[in-house]
């Protein structure tokens, strides 16, 4: 007789195992690597997870892969920071309902001794041409990423094509990136949520140029065209962009901070 309690409850445990991970819907989001190395996604997908019974599948890597996830219908939305091709993705017919969500900025980061003397320099461009002239070591995302979109412009700027032994393509992720440059003591672009969370505790590299209104960083949710795409979680995607751009989700990204700074900003405030 208490052999068959037992099953019994096992199987009623199974069955409400089973009931629950039917229940529970899973959302696939590419996203830029800033977001997940700054450390924002701990703190903001959760409370939405908890919300919509649901589990994010994130796939953090550069904006241009990114998009391209959603262009294949890999992905039910994408969240990245290029918004040329971000506009270019939603003209082409593959995502819809583009959000605007925050913003940080970009900044030139290298070693304290500064040996390009890259702040004197009076724009991003010109900082640039100080480190091919010295042949100071420049580590570059060279993934495609919204980062190195901004590189490259900054660099056509400059009217340089960098290369040589002292420019180096890592084809990697910001935080890969900033440990690279940190190791070799050189400089490279970085996007400021990710150098927040790095700096103090895992380089010593300083920002050495900022503030120039190029060097502005804004973010954007977009869902995956269903049209496209039908298999695409579309519901789902729409609950995700109303809650990133929403009272409560503004709030967790404008309150989320590293060594008590902020690392994003949301439209309106700062």
């Amino acid at each position: 007789m208490k052999s068959i309690i037992n099953l019994i409850l096992a199987l009623s445990l199974l069955i409400s195992l089973c009931s629950t991970a039917a229940a529970e819907e899973r959302l696939k989001l590419s996203t830029t690597t800033s977001t997940q190395d700054s450390g924002l996604l701990k703190v903001l997908l959760p409370p939405f997870e908890k919300k919509f019974n649901c589990k994010v599948d994130v796939i953090a890597v550069g904006t241009g892969q990114a998009l391209k996830l959603g262009e294949a219908g890999d992905v039910d939305a994408v969240f990245v920071h290029a918004r040329k091709l971000e506009d270019k993705f939603v003209a082409d017919g593959f995502g819809v309902n583009r959000r605007d969500v925050m913003y940080n900025d970009f900044a030139i980061i290298g070693p304290k001794g500064d040996p390009a003397r890259i702040a004197m320099a009076k724009t991003a461009a010109e900082a640039l041409t100080f480190i091919a002239s010295k042949g100071a070591i420049f580590i570059s995302r060279g993934d495609k990423s919204g980062t190195h979109t901004k590189e490259r412009e900054l660099w056509q700027a400059a009217g340089i094509e960098p290369k040589g032994s002292w420019y180096v393509e890592s084809g990697q992720g910001m935080g890969p990136v900033i440990t690279m440059a940190t190791e070799r003591q050189g400089y490279t672009l970085a996007d400021r949520g990710t150098y927040n969370a790095f700096k103090g505790k895992k380089t010593d590299l300083v920002v050495l140029f900022q503030g120039e209104k190029g060097l502005f960083n804004p973010y954007g949710v977009i869902a995956v065209n269903p049209k496209r795409h039908p298999h695409v979680k579309r519901d789902l995607a729409l609950k995700f962009i109303d809650y990133v751009t929403s009272p409560e989700g503004q709030g967790i990204i404008a309150g989320y901070k590293v060594n008590g700074e902020p690392v994003f900003f949301i439209y309106g405030k700062k």
